[in-house]
């Protein structure tokens, strides 16, 4: 499988939802495979909060491989021997695109808090730049889970003409309550930890230790992601052995892999960046800019295939199921399928054996 990452350099503005523009800007993107020559076999990946543009293969030196590599690759679901596949870092994250720490032209500071909130919408138009930049004016797919389905529906609604399916995973129509209250813990976590300094740390300062506030805050992130069934057949009620049970601080094995997943994640993610991508994920919803979300969707022409996960408490079933109906009663092309597991949230990065053949078929 071919892998190239590169970054694209735009001076032209971007014209974000809230009525600022972001100028210059960059976006990091990867592809896997080669297009065939009329541009029709690009397949668009979008990835989710912690996500990057790194979705499949394996970096010269390392051993872990991109988030989604058991599904695209060569011979695999989205298959790189036919397709060719576009990943891009949205802006506001991190590993490469234009974000909170990128600097404020034409100072060389970083923005900091100064950096605009952006939305999914702003996201997916950012995206629409880079392909078009590559000459890529329409696709054979939208693929994503979690904030990268959220962007894939919104790619059906804003750009109706743009792709011939999308495939949206463990999203949502538009971020309830239930979901921002678990985001508020990691927003006060990371606002209250004395080390942010309201935003005016030194860059890579939390290389080394990480920030406790974020750690803290992927904690209330994780346990939304798992779900009872998951955590009781992963952990059980196990002791760590070297940690006595009368010790005030002694530890189940739940605990002891919190601690060690969230001080690793602080280490490796920006807190403004994830500070801003959440808000993104919290203020998402299909219906702004249009007069209800019955007109947002009754825009959709692409063939839409909706994956929920029954013990997901992120995105319930039941918000990819209000999708479905519309649709339904739209006569709008779909499909609609509630994956059994016991994962929660995260069996869409997970349990790829449940659904991969689904993804498969609708590319055939």
């Amino acid at each position: 499988m071919k892998i190239e990452t590169k970054i694209a350099h735009f001076s032209s503005p971007l014209y974000l939802e809230s009525g600022r523009i972001l100028e210059p800007y960059e976006i990091a993107y990867e592809t896997y495979g080669e297009p065939n020559d009329d541009k029709s076999n690009v397949v668009l990946v979008c990835h989710a909060l912690s996500g990057s543009h790194h979705v499949a293969g394996t970096y010269e030196g390392e051993r872990k491989p991109g988030w989604w590599d058991g599904l695209i690759g060569d011979g695999k679901a989205i298959d790189t021997n036919k397709y060719f596949v576009v990943c891009t870092n949205v802006i506001g994250s991190c590993f490469g695109s234009t974000g909170p720490m990128s600097a404020n032209y034409p100072s060389e500071e970083s923005y900091r808090l100064k950096f605009p909130v952006v939305t999914i919408k702003d996201m997916v138009r950012a995206q629409m730049q880079l392909l078009s930049s590559l000459g890529i004016y329409h696709v054979r797919a939208i693929v994503g889970g979690s904030m990268g389905g959220m962007q894939a529906l919104q790619f059906a609604v804003d750009y109706p003409n743009f792709a011939d399916d999308i495939i949206s995973l463990a999203a949502t129509y538009a971020t309830r309550p239930w979901t921002i209250a678990f985001n508020k813990v990691a927003i006060e976590a990371i606002r209250r930890d004395p080390r942010f300094k309201q935003g005016n740390y030194e860059k890579n300062a939390f290389q080394e230790e990480g920030l406790d506030g974020l750690a803290i805050g992927r904690i209330a992130g994780h346990i939304s992601y798992l779900s009872p069934t998951s955590m009781d057949d992963k952990f059980g009620r196990n002791y760590v052995s070297n940690d006595g049970l009368f010790e005030l601080f002694g530890r189940y094995e739940v605990e002891r892999y919190m601690e060690y997943n969230t001080n690793n994640f602080s280490r490796i993610f920006d807190p403004l960046s994830y500070l801003y991508i959440v808000k993104a994920i919290n203020t998402f919803n299909l219906s702004r800019g249009y007069d209800s979300l019955h007109d947002a969707i009754s825009r959709i022409k692409a063939n839409v295939h909706l994956i929920s996960f029954s013990s997901d408490y992120l995105f319930f079933p039941s918000e990819m199921e209000h999708i479905e109906k519309m649709m339904q009663r739209n006569g709008q092309n779909h499909t609609y399928i509630e994956v059994e597991s016991n994962y929660g949230h995260d069996a869409f990065l997970v349990e790829l054996d449940k659904f991969e053949e689904n993804i498969r078929e609708v590319l055939k």
